[in-house]
């Protein structure tokens, strides 16, 4: 089997991948098959962190706009959403003996850790998987930027954004058949094209710690154990 081409990765999962398409809550198989995708990455060798989105139960900013919510609630509703999902894939994981911490950047106390960034390098070197909920543990801020700023606070090698698309295009290809997967992108062209893969604030994050991005489809069986080899799989996003 090859060789991860890294040490240490941090993979951001979005909510909706726990859920079926086009639904919500958390679906049985797509969580068991989150879980294999991560073993896999795991028996390739790296320390492995991972972030979870909480869009399968809410989105702050939109749920604000839609309720009498404040978005400051909203938003603290969407970090607890987090933790549903980090807990359900930590159980998911550990079913298959792998190892596991959830930490969260708000305290739940009877369900995770709060995040440490020296308890979480601890976790690494003991082999386990450290999922990160919470998001950053202020409002207005994206779980995204959460993966931003932990990719920086504990110096990842690479970050996996995996989406439910093949990588980066220059238009919306569910909208535009004719929109073109770039292969590879600089931080700044991501900034000057507004082209919408992670919030401007994530991208500027990992401009300034020079951390690369790969934006994959998770879907695809194997996508992320061959990222995480080297090979060229969706849009690599680094400095020019």
């Amino acid at each position: 089997m090859a060789k991860s081409k890294y040490n240490r990765v941090l993979l951001k999962l979005s909510g909706e991948s726990f859920c079926k398409p086009g639904e919500s809550g958390i679906d049985g198989p797509a969580l068991e098959s989150l879980t294999e995708r991560i073993l896999e990455i795991c028996r390739l060798g790296p320390q492995v962190a991972v972030v979870v989105g909480a869009g399968n139960f809410i989105r702050g900013e939109s749920f604000s706009q839609t309720s009498h919510i404040p978005r400051n609630t909203a938003d603290y509703m969407g970090m607890l959403a987090t933790i549903i999902n980090a807990c359900a894939l930590q159980e998911t994981l550990e079913k298959s003996d792998q190892p596991t911490r959830v930490m969260s950047a708000i305290e739940v106390v009877a369900m995770c850790e709060p995040f440490i960034r020296r308890r979480a390098i601890r976790h690494f070197e003991l082999g386990r998987v450290v999922i990160l909920a919470g998001g950053t543990g202020n409002p207005f801020f994206t779980t995204d930027t959460c993966a931003a700023l932990r990719a920086a606070e504990l110096d990842v090698d690479i970050l996996i954004k995996a989406t439910k698309v093949d990588g980066v295009y220059s238009d919306d290809p569910e909208k535009k058949p004719d929109a073109r997967l770039f292969e590879e992108l600089s931080y700044d062209d991501v900034l000057k094209k507004n082209l919408r893969v992670m919030d401007h604030s994530a991208i500027s994050l990992c401009r300034d710690n020079n951390i690369p991005i790969v934006v994959l489809n998770i879907y695809k069986k194997e996508n992320m154990a061959k990222a995480i080899c080297g090979e060229q799989i969706g849009t690599l996003i680094r400095s020019s």
